[in-house]
Formats: structure tokens, C-alpha cells, sequence
């Protein structure tokens, strides 16, 4: 079943348990699919690469959201944001622990044979490579600027 599908099935079990929360994020889901398929061209199909991408792309933004009401002393609107990311998440694939990117950070700064700091974009590439949709990029970022150290 895609993406698509599934949004589609969650949505309907959103609006009969009548969880607002998860209704919204499931919208913003769906919105965000139709706009991305809209801009490839009719009848055009998102690859399963690009979905992934996506729902990274609002988790993020929930979480960036979040963390600027919670500077601004706004729990009341980060709190939605946070609940919202949550149920986002739940499309992506299931997320590697920092140990399990660690041991594919420190694989590929050895396969490369990387020595430093001015190697971190090619390391950056490849691993953001492999692991595209198991780990965001700011975990793998600090995982690779602490191996290159």
C-alpha cells in the first residue's frame, strides 16, 4: 500500500475517533503529497524516495516550529506541533539509534579513508545516502563532526 493510501485509510479512522491531532497531521500529509505530485506533472507518481523526503520534511518543520515556541515560552503551541511530529513520524521507516549510524559514520570515514574536517561533506553525502529516511540530518551531522575530530 503507498503513502498515499495509508494517509488516506489513517484519515478516515482519524475523523471516526474524532482526533483532531492526528487529523490535522494527516492533512498536512495529504496536502504535502498533492502539491509535490501537482509540481512533477500530471499523472506523475512521487517515487517511494521522494515520499520519504517529504514526511521528513514536515517532521522537521514540526520540530523546528516547536522549538521556537518553546523559546518564546509558547508550551500552548508547541505542545500540538510536537504531537503532530509524532504522528508524521509514523510514515518514515523505522529511525536507527545513534550507535547504529555511528558504526555506518565510522565505516564509510574508512572506506574513504577521510582524515579530518575538510572530508565531513564527502562523509556527509555518502552516509546521508545510506541511511536516507532512517536518521535526519542534524544527528548524523554531529555523529560525523565527532569521528572526524
Amino acid at each position: 500500500m503507498g503513502l498515499q493510501q495509508r494517509v488516506m485509510e489513517d484519515m478516515k479512522a482519524a475523523m471516526k475517533a474524532k482526533d483532531t491531532v492526528a487529523l490535522e497531521s494527516l492533512r498536512a500529509i495529504k496536502s504535502a503529497l498533492l502539491l509535490a505530485q501537482t509540481e512533477t506533472g500530471p499523472g506523475a507518481e512521487l517515487s517511494e524516495e521522494d515520499e520519504i523526503k517529504l514526511v521528513q520534511k514536515l517532521v522537521k518543520q514540526r520540530k523546528d516550529s516547536a522549538a521556537i515556541y518553546k523559546e518564546q515560552g509558547r508550551e500552548d503551541l508547541a505542545e500540538p506541533e510536537l504531537a503532530q511530529a509524532v504522528i508524521i513520524e509514523k510514515f518514515l521507516p523505522e529511525q536507527l539509534t545513534e550507535e547504529e549510524i555511528e558504526k555506518v559514520v565510522v565505516q564509510t570515514i574508512d572506506a574513504i579513508g577521510a582524515s579530518g574536517m575538510k572530508d565531513m561533506g564527502k562523509v556527509m553525502g555518502i552516509v546521508s545516502q545510506k541511511l536516507a529516511g532512517q536518521a535526519d540530518g542534524k544527528t548524523i551531522s554531529t555523529i560525523v563532526k565527532k569521528n572526524l575530530m
